[in-house]
């Protein structure tokens, strides 16, 4: 009885996680188009072909937009979660890196963006990471601060969650810290660019990862089987922010290697990552205790 009820329960899982939600509608970051992506009008390319819900990667990005996944009303805790999903910045593994943390964000409360940037490694591009990238991340947290009323989100709660190559944006934009623009036309780009804390999943070129005093605080998680800049070098990028004086918390989950993001396939402890996310949050003070 125990082993269906099991197996039912993974089921479910499944069905939540890998057949969820529609994709909501894509929110362009910028009205008239990006700047840098001047003439590029090519359609984004998902895979495999069919629905974009099964996709598990996208390519040719020039209008970087977002995917906006919102609580419910009697659910929202007013924290925000700008999503930056992985994929060597050659395409965005937006299936278990986007879709599915969007989902299971806003399911618990917490509002969740999923961004589509631009890809710079990509071939035939000519985006840079600190560039169009970085610019993208930037814009979709000033957005989301702009629109925070109308999300009913908390401007000070507003936080960035990289995976791997959306990791180095995360941390460009918390080492960045960019305000407000004060003189810009755009009332967007008055907003500040500098999130309330971040989450770094396996972020890549940890080696460029120097806090200071003023960075966010930071959730750091990867697996021991990950390549050693990851697997070791997020150790000592938890002792950096802690040399600083800056709350972190670090969770190295074995026998996991790279890219487990958010699926059904995923095993506790590893799986358990969103909920210890949750409680860190909490825990940090942004928004309601989970």
């Amino acid at each position: 009885m125990l082993k269906q009820f099991l197996v039912l329960l993974a089921a479910l899982c499944f069905i939540s996680i890998s057949h969820g939600a529609d994709v909501p509608r894509a929110i362009p970051l910028w009205a008239n188009g990006a700047p840098g992506s001047e003439g590029k009008t090519g359609a984004e390319v998902g895979k495999p072909e069919g629905p974009e819900r099964n996709y598990t990667n996208l390519t040719n990005v020039h209008n970087p937009s977002i995917l906006a996944y919102l609580p419910a009303a009697d659910k929202a805790t007013g924290v925000a979660v700008i999503v930056l999903p992985g994929g060597g910045h050659r395409n965005l593994a937006i299936s278990h890196e986007g879709y599915n943390v969007g989902e299971w964000l806003a399911e618990h409360g917490m509002a969740a963006f999923v961004v589509k940037y631009r890809l710079a490694r990509e071939p035939g591009s000519t985006y840079k990471i600190d560039v169009e990238a970085l610019a993208d991340t930037q814009r979709a947290i000033r957005m989301v601060r702009y629109r925070a009323k109308e999300w009913n989100v908390n401007p000070d709660a507003i936080g960035v969650m990289g995976f791997s190559a959306g990791g180095e944006l995360a941390y460009m934009a918390s080492m960045r810290m960019d305000g407000g623009i004060e003189k810009s036309a755009d009332p967007i780009d008055q907003q500040s660019a500098k999130p309330n804390f971040q989450a770094l999943i396996y972020p890549g070129t940890s080696g460029k990862i120097v806090p200071t005093k003023d960075s966010p605080p930071v959730f750091l998680a990867c697996g021991n089987l990950d390549r050693p800049d990851i697997s070791q070098g997020l150790a000592e990028v938890y002792l950096r922010f802690k040399a600083v004086g800056v709350p972190a918390e670090l969770h190295i989950y074995a026998k996991v290697g790279h890219g487990f993001g958010l699926t059904s396939k995923l095993k506790p402890p590893a799986s358990e990552w969103p909920v210890q996310f949750q409680q860190w949050v909490g825990n940090m003070g942004f928004g309601k205790t989970p």
